[in-house]
């Protein structure tokens, strides 16, 4: 039996001021209350940075400059197999507001551990937190 591709998503590693801008999931949703970084599904035929851009201006209101990708993975969840492409995003127009989570935070990359995050993110919390990615 194939194992079924994985729902591809893309996430955004906002940089401002040396911290970085985490989003924590709608108590409502499935793994409501953890940590992640903004982005989302990406649609059929759709260009990875494209992606990230509309889900950037849909959940935090601001148009943003995607940059490289720095980290992908793939991960298996109870429920979905997802992989996940990083980029960094270090210049943006506009001020993030909370559209749709359930809070969003500046936050220090020393202090990202402290985060509940989604098991997905946590290795590149760890990588960012070390300085290793951005």
């Amino acid at each position: 039996m194939d194992e079924p591709s994985p729902i591809l998503v893309t996430a955004g590693i906002i940089v401002k001021d040396e911290r970085i801008l985490i989003c924590q999931r709608h108590r409502s949703d499935a793994y409501g209350l953890q940590w992640e970084f903004p982005g989302g599904k990406v649609r059929d035929g759709e260009e990875l940075k494209e992606a990230l851009r509309r889900e950037l201006v849909e959940e935090l209101g601001i148009e943003a400059e995607i940059e490289r990708e720095v980290f992908r993975l793939r991960h298996r969840y109870p429920d979905r197999f997802v992989e996940v492409a990083f980029f960094t995003v270090e210049s943006f127009r506009g001020e993030p507001r909370n559209l749709v989570f359930e809070a969003i935070e500046w936050a220090d990359r020393g202090r990202l551990a402290e985060y509940n995050f989604l098991e997905a993110d946590r290795e590149l919390v760890g990588r960012i937190a070390r300085g290793e990615i951005v």
